[in-house]
């Protein structure tokens, strides 16, 4: 099920609302929690039915190993802990991408492929679920009984994709007699938040869409200017795609005084890469950081080992995004580009902020087409477009055509369409956004309520209602990853 749809704002948001409250008011909080679980296991099986008893299987084991951890703690225990859960991420995951690499290193098909469907949110809930294990293990976590497990690792708001969620910060909530009464302030800021990401999504990521996927799906037949305005919509639609996500999933905690963790503070005014990954995704980069980069030895043993880590880490983000070349290679170039980054800044060099601003979302954008290609060679393809300036296709008439006329710059019989002259539009339109706005988050916490943010309020959720399916079926970007 998804957020931007009619039966989620319309039917199942409402009665799992108005059901939760009630059980809170009147029956032992436990119903209201066991209410939460139902409800979220009905969410997730709304896609395919068939994973649910995956999802609980898993549950249960991570449960029960997390018990067995805070009283043994048994490093062993922990091992077969992280092994299972990476197992069966691995099989549903890179299984494919494992035996057709090994198919195409041989020269022929030593295995067949088996027919594996992607488990929807499997690399958030295994992740989440490793995270349990091993503060549980550090006696950071206390284990509480199943149906608050259930609820921490099933809780619709994030399921599918996130934020990714720490059980010794969320505990505390689910147990909070006050969590299951109706708090005003928490549903109009909720409200607030998910009509500013519904409308982050179904306005301006969808509408992007359309240029994204002509781009990317014709990458032989691009101009220098195509393949630019391709590159940078989709730069934009996949940050309004997730950080709206992101911030509905926030939104939808609220309703349910459960305070999410933010996982956006607007990352494309970062001036450098360091910056940008302490504003992009920030709930991942957290989980890799403790979870990954600290325990493979951080920046404690030497500048060579650093690098090593950092590089490494970013090698596996990439993996995780999704099972194929174009996500280690983009995870990899990030990797370098923050080994540069800490390189430059030992040089204590200092160049213009506009410069740092530049070469880092420059840096974003060109890996960014990587992540977007359907394959190594379609990203090689957007990306020679990007830097052939002699592709770049003037109009065959008029002043330009005149100035170029004796240039080495290639006069072709083509005229730039209003499709694409609406495109950069929209792009200027959006990059001015993102560089002076603030993070809704941010910026909702220092205004007050009143009746204009009640109205502007009203205005984004109405015109987002009409704009549902527009551009397609609205499907999330990160539901492939």
């Amino acid at each position: 099920m998804l957020f931007n749809s009619f039966s989620f704002i319309l039917c199942f948001l409402p009665i799992t609302f108005v059901i939760f409250f009630i059980l809170g008011r009147y029956a032992p909080n436990r119903y209201a929690t066991l209410w939460l679980v139902i409800a979220s296991f009905l969410f997730y099986g709304y896609w395919d039915i068939q994973y649910i008893p995956l999802l609980f299987i898993s549950i249960l084991f991570n449960y029960y190993m997390g018990k067995k951890l805070y009283n043994t703690h048994s490093k062993t225990w922990l091992s077969l802990g992280i092994i299972v859960n990476l197992s069966l991420l691995g099989y549903f995951k890179y299984m494919n991408f494992f035996l057709d690499n090994i198919n195409t290193l041989a020269g022929k098909n030593l295995f067949d492929m088996p027919h594996v469907i992607l488990p929807l949110g499997i690399s958030f809930f295994t992740f989440t679920q490793i995270a349990y294990l091993i503060d549980t293990y550090r006696k950071e976590a206390i284990p509480n009984s199943f149906v608050v497990y259930a609820e921490f690792v099933t809780i619709f708001p994030h399921l599918i994709a996130g934020p990714i969620i720490s059980y010794k910060d969320m505990l505390p909530q689910f147990i909070n007699p006050k969590t299951f009464i109706p708090d005003y302030k928490n549903i109009g800021m909720g409200l607030s938040l998910f009509s500013m990401g519904l409308f982050k999504k179904v306005v301006i990521a969808d509408s992007l869409s359309p240029v994204v996927e002509k781009v990317f799906t014709h990458t032989d037949k691009l101009t220098f200017l195509e393949a630019w305005i391709g590159a940078i919509s989709y730069t934009f639609q996949l940050y309004f795609d997730f950080s709206g996500y992101s911030e509905m999933a926030i939104g939808l905690g609220l309703l349910f005084n459960l305070k999410l963790p933010v996982n956006f503070n607007s990352p494309y005014q970062a001036t450098s890469i360091i910056d940008f990954w302490r504003r992009w995704h920030m709930t991942l980069g957290l989980w890799v950081k403790d979870y990954l980069y600290i325990p493979l030895g951080g920046n404690r043993h030497g500048e060579w080992n650093k690098m090593r880590n950092l590089l490494v880490s970013m090698f596996l983000i990439g993996l995780w995004h999704g099972a194929g070349w174009t996500f280690i290679i983009w995870g990899t170039l990030h990797g370098i580009f923050l080994m540069v980054n800490h390189q430059w800044r030992r040089l204590k060099i200092a160049l213009p902020k506009f410069v740092n601003w530049s070469i880092t979302f420059l840096c974003v954008t060109f890996a960014w087409v990587f992540f977007r290609a359907q394959s190594v060679h379609d990203a090689y393809q957007v990306i020679f477009c990007m830097l052939d300036i002699t592709n770049f296709a003037i109009p065959d008439h008029g002043l330009a055509a005149k100035l170029f006329a004796n240039t080495g710059i290639a006069s072709i019989k083509w005229s730039i369409p209003s499709s694409l002259g609406t495109s950069l539009l929209e792009l200027f339109i959006l990059f001015a956004a993102l560089l002076l706005l603030k993070n809704p988050i941010v910026l909702q916490k220092k205004i007050k309520p009143k009746y204009t943010w009640l109205l502007l309020t009203c205005i984004l959720f109405l015109i987002s209602m009409c704009y549902i399916g527009t551009f397609g079926t609205g499907e999330f970007l990160y539901f492939q990853f």
